[in-house]
């Protein structure tokens, strides 16, 4: 018996461990480390039109259900990119666990020093603290027709081609045109 608590107690242990890593790394990072709903995802994919074949990039992909909703349901090839290493082992399994683990490929590290010049479309959800980088990084890395998709945060220098307020998403198309939000929203108005 004192073997099996002995068991428990380790186990126990392993799961606080992996439950504080699994929320630090997105907290030091700036991170947001809730995960984006199913229902939100599909949306947000549908309003990129993403295409079978396709290659879609994931900046900080967490539990990796993008990307396996991307390969699953959209036919896409599904590169997931985080800092975490728990969170890029996770995204990798849960593409193997779905069936997809062949149109999904997960790298561990910073995703502002990854070559992202072969995607068709990125998907973000972070916090606005990424904006400036990640907004020069897009321009010049990303070929003319990529699309990306962000979540809750918007480009302040780039006008969105389509917006949808009651999920908080944004679709831009490369080139960025110049802009914002609010020049969009005017035009639409």
């Amino acid at each position: 018996m004192d073997s099996l608590k002995l068991l428990l107690v380790i186990l126990a242990a392993l799961w606080i461990v992996y439950t504080l890593v699994d929320y630090l790394v997105p907290f030091f990072h700036g991170l947001p480390a809730k995960p984006t709903g199913r229902a939100r995802i599909r949306k947000a994919l549908e309003m990129a039109s993403l295409r079978p074949g396709e290659t879609l990039y994931d900046l900080g992909c967490g539990n990796g259900r993008v990307l396996v909703l991307a390969a699953k349901e959209f036919g896409a090839q599904a590169v997931g990119i985080d800092a975490g290493p728990l969170q890029a082992a996770r995204a990798w399994a849960n593409g193997q666990f779905n069936g997809v683990g062949s149109q999904v490929q997960v790298r561990w590290g910073n995703f502002l020093k990854a070559d992202l010049s072969d995607a068709d479309v990125v998907f973000a959800y972070l916090t606005s603290d990424y904006v400036p980088k990640l907004e020069s990084k897009l321009a010049s890395q990303l070929r003319p027709g990529a699309r990306v998709v962000t979540v809750s945060f918007d480009f302040s220098n780039w006008e969105p081609d389509a917006f949808d307020e009651q999920e908080l998403l944004f679709v831009y198309h490369m080139p960025p045109r110049a802009g914002d939000l609010g020049s969009f929203l005017s035009k639409r108005d």
